[in-house]
């Protein structure tokens, strides 16, 4: 990928890195509009250190005592290929960044390997919980990333898609990035564009199938080993539905779009390499077998809401023992619902996965302790773990839930499409809220004790300060900042002003989460970008007293930072 401009830092330190990697720079290649002698100063921030302190590093530890040698060696070709696959992730997010990063892996300067460790948490030089302000240089983190020419604001991309609508398609294309060829524009698809990659990751994947005892598994491996090649996801996703209680597995393809602030559609590459929890796995059954029933519970009309009886929505428990790509940068999942292509929700599912060693790393290192500092004392004190994963597995499941599409005046259309830029945030919403009207179901349906409601409650509420902690320019934060401001406003939470912590009105909780549900069901429904970006724009602003009640919490992580046993290589 060309070089957009040639960094020249100042010198962090005598000897530094930073120093030399602008030194070294002169003898980079880069475009021939951009010349060393004219590349600005960029300054580092001056309290990286504080910044780097709010992520926990954790050690996800990787026991292969209980392994075969093939096994063995099946793990090491699936981290193989998930290190190649961060290779595309950091291009998508920031490639200048990826630069900066390679140039400060041999300093011994404490000052440069805060800034290389910051660098791998934000996944480049734009501060997550700054609400993407930069920590290096003053260039602001363009809304399409590497997807889109660089800068590019989305005036000028709708501008020449008016003009040339012949190329929409191709340039909407969930898997293309987007250059100028001259004055045009050119989509090119992922297989091509990142091919030096992808072609040593299919082989590793299908090395990785030979070495399986498992004939479905192996058979995944060596369709999405196919699918990197073609950008044809569909038949792996299948394949990756239909396995059974798998020992291991992998998340591998380019799913989430939380990267793409321009349109929204582009997504972003993530993997993460899984070893199954069966005694956890099975305690899902009770969850899993209502999906049908929730669905129809929900307050649209029945066209909006696809049947899901005779669909799969298989759950694992697993641990997590390498990560990359949007899996490792930033937000540290402890869940995730996927594929994401809605032709596959409609006709077949989605399968739910639940981190629990990153579950438990976030609840107790974050959730609790912020909660304890918040939060009323009788109402921390129902925060738990248990609790946070019931939660989650609704929130996981209500990603499936609702509509498939929205129903627009110009027909059936991807709601990421139809919402834009503004669809991250109202999908992670959505989950969460439909999430918690469909613990409330479950209670009144006895499926869930009702002694437990509460504590539900809290740990959402909980969990909700904590998601606001990692900023609202970040689609969860966003998301999680405007349920408590409607929350607040419907009197279901409200501050105490004589202690300055927040309370939940347990009483009021289900109408408000009822109301907000029917609101947010409505705009992916309708697929009304204007109605959303109103919504969000009136809900998600963070009040100065919620900022000054998060400041008592400043000493506890805002996330953990997970150090792996395996280290590929990056390039």
């Amino acid at each position: 990928m060309a070089s957009l401009f040639v960094f020249a830092f100042l010198s962090l330190a005598p000897r530094s890195a930073v120093a030399q990697s602008a030194k070294s720079a002169k003898s980079t290649k880069a475009s021939s509009a951009h010349k060393t002698s004219t590349a600005p100063k960029l300054v580092i921030a001056p309290d990286l250190a504080e910044r780097v302190a709010k992520f926990k590093p954790i050690h996800i530890g990787f026991d292969s005592s209980g392994l075969t040698d093939k096994e063995k060696k099946m793990v090491d070709k699936l981290v193989d290929a998930a290190g190649l696959l961060d290779c595309i992730y950091w291009r998508q997010s920031d490639p200048e960044g990826l630069k900066l990063y390679l140039s400060l892996a041999n300093s011994t300067n404490h000052q440069d390997q805060l800034l290389r460790q910051y660098l791998k948490i934000n996944g480049g030089r734009f501060d997550l919980i700054d609400d993407n302000r930069p920590f290096v240089g003053t260039e602001p983190a363009p809304p399409g990333r590497g997807f889109f020419p660089w800068g590019m604001t989305k005036d000028q991309f709708d501008a020449y898609v008016a003009a040339h609508p012949d190329q929409k398609a191709a340039l909407y294309n969930p898997q293309t990035i987007v250059r100028r060829n001259g004055d045009a524009l050119e989509a090119i698809p992922y297989h091509t564009a990142f091919r030096e990659f992808l072609v040593p990751m299919a082989r590793d994947l299908r090395q990785a199938s030979e070495l399986s005892d498992d004939p479905a598994f192996a058979k995944f491996l060596q369709l999405r080993a196919h699918a990197l090649l073609t950008d044809d996801y569909y038949p792996s996703d299948i394949a990756w539905l239909d396995l059974k209680n798998p020992k291991f597995d992998i998340i591998f393809a380019p799913y989430e779009v939380y990267l793409d602030g321009l349109l929204g559609v582009k997504t972003s590459y993530g993997a993460s390499i899984m070893i199954r929890d069966d005694a956890e796995s099975k305690k899902l059954a009770v969850f899993e077998k209502y999906v049908p029933s929730l669905q129809e519970s929900l307050p649209l009309p029945a066209a909006d809401l696809p049947s899901k009886h005779g669909k799969q929505s298989p759950m694992e428990v697993v641990d997590a023992i390498y990560r990359s790509g949007d899996l490792l940068h930033g937000y540290q999942a402890v869940a995730d619902n996927l594929p994401n292509d809605p032709r596959i929700h409609e006709q077949k599912g989605s399968k739910k996965i639940f981190w629990k060693n990153f579950m438990d790393a976030r609840v107790d290192n974050v959730i609790v302790p912020l909660a304890q500092r918040v939060m009323r004392p009788d109402q921390a004190a129902m925060v738990s773990g248990d609790a946070t994963l019931t939660f989650v597995i609704l929130h996981e499941i209500s990603h499936g839930l609702g509509p498939s599409f929205a129903h627009t005046s110009a027909g059936k259309v991807a709601i990421n499409e139809a919402i834009g830029h503004q669809y991250s945030a109202l999908e992670e919403a959505k989950a969460d809220i439909v999430g918690m009207r469909c613990m409330q179901w479950l209670v009144d349906h006895e499926a869930l004790p009702k002694d437990k409601q509460n504590q539900v409650y809290a740990s959402f509420l909980g969990e909700t300060f904590r998601t606001i902690r990692f900023g609202i320019a970040e689609a969860h934060g966003q998301g999680a900042m405007m349920e408590l401001s409607y929350l607040t406003e419907q009197g279901a939470v409200h501050r105490d002003p004589s202690t300055g912590l927040y309370v939940a009105d347990f009483q009021k909780m289900p109408g408000a989460i009822s109301s907000l549900a029917k609101e947010l069901l409505e705009q992916e429904a309708t697929g009304d970008r204007t109605r959303t970006e109103n919504w969000f724009k009136k809900y998600a602003v963070m009040p100065p007293e919620l900022r000054e009640a998060l400041a008592k919490g400043s000493d506890i992580p805002v996330d953990v930072d997970p150090e792996f046993d395996f280290h590929p290589a990056l390039r």
